[in-house]
């Protein structure tokens, strides 16, 4: 991807979002510069907003099925479906690597077995709790970090283009 179909947004940049709704609107305005083979990476605490975030991404790619966090099943599936705006349809695979474990071999062992590695070619992936995890996968990856103001529902998120 690169700077100028990045839907106005520069490539590395920071957000206030006061809502939860500003959150997943963020999620759309990434989703509309995104192809299938990018990686989104997005950490933070719990409660950040990451599948808000992700809610967005998938909305903004038109992808099939309600946006959930995959916490338990490690990773889902979208089916693409009719992209807003245009634009061709793309799956998006969604994965929480909160349960894989630390960064260390154990880790890399079960990212192995999800077989992303394949998705990326046909898939926007999206990786909740993937940092120091997922971007062996990609020499470039979108990074957006959430933080969360204590007892708020304002967020924070930067985001950057990593190689």
């Amino acid at each position: 991807m690169s700077a100028e179909n990045f839907t106005g947004l520069p490539e590395s940049g920071q957000i206030t979002l006061e809502t939860t709704e500003d959150t997943e609107a963020f999620g759309r305005r990434l989703a509309a510069g995104l192809v299938a083979g990018d990686l989104v990476v997005l950490d933070g605490p719990l409660g950040a907003g990451k599948t808000a975030l992700t809610r967005g991404i998938g909305a903004g790619l038109g992808v099939q099925g309600r946006v959930t966090s995959p916490t338990f099943v490690i990773a889902r599936e979208h089916r693409p479906g009719t992209r807003p705006g245009g634009g061709d349809p793309v799956s998006m695979i969604h994965v929480d690597a909160y349960r894989l474990g630390d960064s260390g071999p154990h880790a890399l062992d079960e990212l192995d077995a999800l077989d992303l590695d394949t998705d990326l070619t046909d898939a926007v992936v999206v990786v909740e709790w993937g940092g120091d995890v997922v971007e062996r996968l990609v020499e470039r990856h979108l990074r957006v970090q959430l933080h969360r103001e204590p007892e708020s529902d304002v967020r924070t998120a930067s985001w950057a283009w990593t190689s």
